[in-house]
C-alpha cells in the first residue's frame, strides 16, 4: 500500500469520483451503521467502564487523578491520530481502495493495544495501552466517516447521519451491557467488545465499494506542506470554524458525564461499588433510547424540510437542560431523568449535525477525509481537556459535581450559539 504526502490539490488532479446521486441501498446502510456501532462499542467501554474499574484495581485511592491521566493523554493521541489518518486514507493507493485497508489494520491493531491495557499491572502500562489504542481506533473512524460522503447522496445524508448518529449511544449501551456480564473478568471485559466490534467492522469492509485511486495526486511532498494542508483558513470557510467550535462545545458538556458518571454515582448519590455496572448500565439504557427515537426523526425530518440548523440548534439547548438536571439530582431516578433528556438533546443534535457538516464541505470533496478528521479533533479534545477540568473542579476549594455538571451545561448552550452564524447551510 502506498500513501501519497502531498498539499491539497486540485480535484482534477486527486482523480475523485463525482459526486453520488444514485440511492445507497438499505442493506447497505444497514451495514455501515453496524460496522459504526462496532467501533464505538470498542471503544467506548473501556471509557465508560473498563478503564475505571482497572485503575480502582491498581490503586483505588488515587483512581479519580489516574483517570484524568490516562483519558487526557490517550485523548492527544486521537486529536493527532484523527486528522492524520483521514488525511492518508484520502491518498492512499491500494487495490483494496482508499477506506478498507484503515478499517481493517485499525481494528486489529486497536483490539492488540486492548489487550495490552487489560494485563497491565500499573498505571503506566494502562497508559500506554489505552494511548495505542485511540492511535489505532481513530484511524478506523477516519475512514468510517468519509465513507459518508464518499457513498451516500446529499438527499440521503439527514436519514444517514440520523442513523449513524444512534451507533454511538448503542455502541455504548451494548458496552456496558457487555461488561456487566462479565464483570469478574478484566480481559473479558476489555477485549469482548473490542470482538464484536471487530466483526462488525470487517462485514462493512467486505460489502464497502471502495474504488482504488491509482494516479497520485500533484503538489509538494515536503513535511511543511503536509502540515500545511491541515489547516482550513476560517477567512474562507467560516462556516466549517463555526461548525467545529459548535462541535466542541456540545462534546466539552457531554465529555464530563461520560467520563465521570462512575465516580459521580459513587461520591455523590452513594451508590455501592457492586451496583454500578448495573446502574451505568440502567442510565446509558434509557438515554439511548431517547437518542435513537429523536436521531432518527430529526434526520429523516431534515431531509424532507432541507434544514439542518434548527434541529442542531435546539439539540445544544436540550442536552444543557439535560446536564442542569444532573446537576441537582438527589437521587437516582432524578439523575436518570436528566440522562434522558440529554439523549433527547444528544439526538436533535448528532442526528443532524453530520449531514450540515458535508453541506458545508461540498466545495472541497477531495479532502472529506482529511477536513472530517480536523472536524472530529473539535470531537475529540474535550477528552484530553474534561479530565483535567474535573478533577481540578473537584478537588478545589467549594468543588463538587454540581458546579462541573453546570459548567458543561453551559458549554452545551454556547455550541447552539455557535450554530447561528452559518450561512451555507439552512
Amino acid at each position: 500500500m502506498a500513501i501519497e504526502r502531498t498539499q491539497d490539490a486540485p480535484p482534477a488532479a486527486l482523480e475523485e469520483s463525482p459526486p453520488r446521486t444514485d440511492r445507497a441501498s438499505w442493506a447497505f446502510i444497514a451495514v455501515y451503521a453496524l460496522g459504526y456501532a462496532g467501533t464505538w462499542l470498542a471503544l467506548l467501554t473501556p471509557v465508560l467502564v473498563s478503564i475505571a474499574l482497572r485503575l480502582r484495581q491498581l490503586d483505588p485511592d488515587s483512581a479519580t487523578q489516574d483517570l484524568a491521566l490516562v483519558l487526557s493523554l490517550g485523548a492527544v493521541f486521537a486529536i493527532v491520530g484523527n486528522p492524520i489518518f483521514g488525511h492518508l486514507s484520502d491518498r492512499t493507493r491500494s487495490r483494496f481502495g482508499r477506506r478498507r485497508p484503515w478499517l481493517i489494520g485499525g481494528m486489529l491493531c486497536g483490539s492488540a493495544a486492548l489487550a495490552l491495557t487489560a494485563l497491565a499491572e500499573s498505571v503506566t502500562g494502562v497508559l500506554i495501552g489505552w494511548c495505542l489504542a485511540q492511535l489505532a481506533f481513530n484511524a478506523v473512524l477516519a475512514a468510517m466517516v468519509a465513507i459518508l460522503p464518499d457513498q451516500i447522496p446529499e438527499s440521503q445524508r439527514g436519514t444517514v447521519s440520523g442513523i449513524i448518529a444512534v451507533c454511538l449511544p448503542l455502541g455504548q449501551a451494548l458496552g456496558v451491557l457487555v461488561v456487566r456480564s462479565v464483570s469478574t473478568s478484566t480481559m473479558l471485559s476489555f477485549m469482548l467488545p473490542a470482538l464484536i466490534g471487530t466483526a462488525a467492522v470487517f462485514l462493512l469492509a467486505w460489502v464497502l465499494p471502495d474504488r482504488p485511486r491509482t494516479e497520485r495526486a500533484t503538489g509538494s511532498t515536503s513535511l511543511r506542506a503536509a502540515i500545511r494542508s491541515f489547516w482550513v483558513d476560517p477567512r474562507l470557510y467560516p462556516d466549517f470554524t463555526w461548525a467545529c467550535l459548535s462541535r466542541f462545545l456540545l462534546a466539552m458538556g457531554s465529555a464530563f458525564i461520560a467520563i465521570y458518571q462512575p465516580f459521580y454515582l459513587i461520591e455523590k448519590l452513594g451508590l455501592p461499588v457492586e451496583q454500578i455496572a448495573g446502574r451505568v448500565s440502567q442510565a446509558v439504557v434509557i438515554q439511548t433510547v431517547s437518542i435513537v427515537v429523536f436521531s432518527i426523526v430529526s434526520g429523516r425530518l431534515s431531509d424532507l424540510l432541507q434544514r439542518r440548523k434548527p434541529f442542531v440548534f435546539s439539540g445544544g439547548v436540550l442536552y444543557a437542560l439535560g446536564l442542569w438536571m444532573i446537576a441537582y439530582a438527589t437521587t437516582y431516578d432524578s439523575f436518570v431523568l436528566g440522562m434522558a433528556a440529554t439523549g433527547i438533546g444528544h439526538g436533535l443534535y448528532f442526528g443532524t449535525d453530520l449531514a450540515l457538516v458535508t453541506g458545508i464541505l461540498r466545495s472541497r470533496p477531495e479532502n472529506s477525509g482529511k477536513d472530517l478528521g480536523v472536524l472530529n479533533v473539535a470531537n475529540t479534545l474535550p477528552q484530553c481537556i474534561a479530565p483535567a477540568l474535573g478533577s481540578f473542579m473537584l478537588v478545589s476549594p467549594g468543588g463538587d459535581y454540581k458546579s462541573m455538571f453546570i459548567v458543561a451545561g453551559c458549554a452545551a448552550l454556547l455550541s447552539s450559539a455557535a450554530i447561528l452564524p452559518l450561512r451555507t447551510v439552512r
